[in-house]
């Protein structure tokens, strides 16, 4: 029997961002003891599902043999706007996830019926803020609470049972930029979290660790220096510090803390991701050179203090928004006879990481994927081997992996059983240009036109400039097991299980699963939308469950045709969240096929070319949501196909005014109208190139029709 329901939020009765459930939501005991636990896989209360971040579940009921039997349970239809990329959490019955801008939401696990939904309104709050990321991509559980960050830099506690907010703290200053999308990690009483923002100006990262049941700060720490005036928090600071040159402070440094954390409970210590340096071009922040501390490093702090504990850097003075704020997964391998207690981590840079826990130092280090900024890792120092020229020197340089990365956000999974890690990884080049760039005048300040420190080309991306595939890693032997192409550049979060099973979400729209040990695919359903969000298993009454969110989002559609390529369109296309088990028959409700935006054209429109090429440049504050070169992926309207951009009067209201505020949309209220108008005349230019182009605009007849 087919159980569905549809959120129809008007008729929700919300109290004070709250619909309170009929019955009430069990609220589960989660602890250090429950989420160290390897053994147990009744639920899945952590990111990684425990401390290890293994994203590995015990459950072998639904296996190789018996995967044939697996099907729809039911579906839940998810009407809030925005981002569908949340890893879910599910705790003794009842999932819990976020969508859009952190609305918060309980479901029964078994019927699929909503339990509660909070909004903490942060279009609202958010302010500018909601023009620099996408939404939530995590959530955390602890004594009865679900813990989510926000875009605007709160971060929130939330009663398990009832949906009712417990407290809230900022965490961020109140007029900077930076934001939370990731996942807080709890651990002995605390509850930690970072956040992004060194993409778009002078920010210096930190993490901050609060007291679970009270929101009370316990400790913060910074992972780049400040100002030397000022005195050094910490003499990890003053370490660090040696290791910039220039002024760096005045450009913030960056080190954001965006993604991943984990809680290694042997050593009690909790492991850093960080990011990027703020801007990313070394010569601006940092002219003399350095290592820049810590940057793209992995930073081990003592989990009660906070205190500086080692650190090892993939990339020392990073320059290509390497950012080594992915995953870091805890294992014990048998390195040279003997056990070894490992981290496995494998960043943007291409890299395959096995170091070791205890005290930092590199265990071994290998290529990926298509790497041509280094030759190797030296296995003696822990140093990248660079290539002549990668750092831009002669004002440009084409590398591989870019700046998405060989491996961003979408968590890998590793096996104990098969001793594999799998890792969604994609093949696509950066290329850097800093020429007319002045070190002496520039400023990554919020009028700066390049926040990053390189110039950055607004053209459409085409379909054919990256790939992707699932790559199967023995980590022990760093050598490749097996790998399966994926449609697309961005492919989906990853579990495996001991059902000898790896499941995974395609661009393409299918949720796939492979033998973890051949690669083999045994299984496919079809989403009928492409997803990035990892799916989990748990299990209830003896059953084993397997739950995902679909939904094109975030960071997948910035790339223009390359996002685009899937036909997938965030007005019509469906957010959901499925849940699968054996014998499961349920159906899913009907969707449309993949399509693609026709460009709308206003013949008696009189196109300005000076006005149009201003508008380009303006165009720069609209690309990161409505794609490159006005091609948008999917996930936000296409201003080509739009309406909106042929009206003076509704392009006014909702750009400047903020009429769509609630639906995402921010407020650029800085804009003059001759910007505005320059913005009009660059969007009705774009429409008719494509128009000419004669670009497709039928209905696709697959989602794979176009797969890499």
């Amino acid at each position: 029997m087919m159980i569905r329901r549809r959120l129809c939020l008007p008729l929700l009765l919300v109290t004070l961002g709250v619909l309170a459930p009929a019955g009430g939501a069990i609220a589960g005991v989660v602890n250090d003891r429950a989420l160290a636990n390897e053994n147990d896989g009744r639920n899945w209360a952590g990111y990684g599902r425990t401390f290890s971040e293994q994203r590995y579940s015990p459950l072998g009921q639904i296996d190789t043999r018996s995967i044939q039997r697996l099907g729809l349970l039911w579906s839940l239809e998810l009407e809030s706007p925005g981002n569908v990329a949340t890893a879910p959490l599910e705790v003794d019955g009842v999932i819990y996830f976020g969508v859009g801008l952190s609305v918060i939401h309980a479901v029964d696990a078994r019927t699929g019926k909503l339990l509660w939904r909070y909004d903490p309104q942060t279009a609202k709050a958010a302010g500018a803020r909601l023009r620099r990321a996408w939404g939530i991509r995590g959530i955390a559980f602890w004594n009865g609470k679900v813990y989510s960050g926000t875009q605007d830099g709160r971060l929130i506690a939330i009663d398990a049972k009832s949906g009712a907010p417990v407290w809230s703290v900022m965490t961020v200053g109140a007029d900077d930029v930076r934001y939370i999308t990731g996942a807080p990690r709890v651990f002995r009483g605390k509850v930690i979290i970072g956040h992004g923002g060194a993409d778009f100006g002078p920010v210096r990262g930190y993490v901050t660790a609060y007291d679970a049941e009270s929101g009370r700060q316990l400790w913060r720490f910074h992972t780049v220096p400040g100002n030397p005036a000022d005195g050094f928090e910490s003499p990890a600071m003053a370490m660090a510090a040696k290791t910039w040159t220039g002024e760096w402070w005045k450009f913030g440094g960056g080190g954001t803390v965006w993604n991943a954390m984990t809680y290694d409970p042997e050593f009690n210590r909790v492991y850093l991701g960080t990011g990027n340096g703020a801007p990313w071009n070394q010569k601006l922040r940092s002219p003399g050179g350095g290592d820049n501390l810590f940057l793209s490093s992995i930073v081990a702090l003592d989990a009660d203090s906070g205190e500086y504990v080692w650190h090892y850097q993939t990339n020392p003075g990073e320059s290509w928004d390497y950012n080594s704020a992915m995953d870091m997964v805890l294992a014990t391998l048998p390195v040279e006879g003997r056990p070894r207690k490992v981290l496995l981590h494998a960043p943007k840079n291409g890299f395959c990481y096995v170091i070791d826990r205890k005290n930092g130092k590199l265990i071994s280090a290998e290529k990926i994927a298509k790497v041509t900024w280094a030759e190797r890792i030296d296995s003696a120092t822990g140093r990248p081997v660079e290539i002549s020229g990668v750092r831009y020197e002669s004002g440009e340089a084409l590398i591989w992996p870019g700046p998405h990365g060989a491996h961003n956000w979408q968590p890998m999974a590793y096996n104990p059983g098969s001793s594999l890690a799998y890792i969604p990884v994609r093949d696509m080049p950066g290329y850097y240009n800093d020429q007319g760039i002045n070190p002496a005048t520039y400023t990554n300040g919020r009028d700066s036109r390049s926040p990053i420190g390189i110039n950055i080309k607004g053209g459409d991306i085409p379909t054919d400039a990256g790939h992707s595939y699932l790559l199967a890693w023995d980590p022990l032997h760093q050598q490749e097991a097996w790998r399966a192409p994926t449609p697309g550049l961005w492919n989906g979060g990853v579990l495996t299980t001991a059902g000898n099973l790896v499941f995974q979400g395609h661009a393409g729209g299918k949720l796939v699963a492979y033998d973890a040990r051949s690669g083999h695919e045994v299984w496919s359903f079809e989403l009928g939308v492409g997803t990035i969000a990892p799916p989990i298993t748990y299990e209830l009454d003896g059953r084993q469950y397997i739950s995902i969110l679909a939904g094109w989002t975030g960071g997948t559609v910035l790339l223009g045709s390359l996002s685009a390529q899937h036909g997938w369109i965030g007005r019509e296309h469906p957010r959901r969240l499925l849940t699968f088990a054996l014998d499961g028959k349920a159906r899913l409700p009907a969707a449309q096929p993949p399509a693609r935006p026709t460009p709308v054209d206003d013949p008696g429109f009189v196109i300005d070319a000076a006005k149009a090429r201003r508008g380009a440049a303006l165009y720069g504050k609209c690309g990161i949501c409505h794609g490159m070169g006005a091609v948008a992926g999917g996930y936000i309207p296409d201003l080509r196909a739009s309406a909106v951009p042929l009206s003076t009067t509704a392009f006014e209201r909702i750009v400047r005014g903020g009429a769509l505020l609630e639906r995402g949309m921010p407020a650029f209220g800085e804009l003059s109208n001759d910007d505005l108008e320059d913005l009009r005349h660059f969007l009705r230019a774009r429409a008719r190139e494509s128009l000419a182009q004669d670009r497709p605009s039928h209905r696709l007849s697959s989602p794979t029709d176009e797969n890499d």
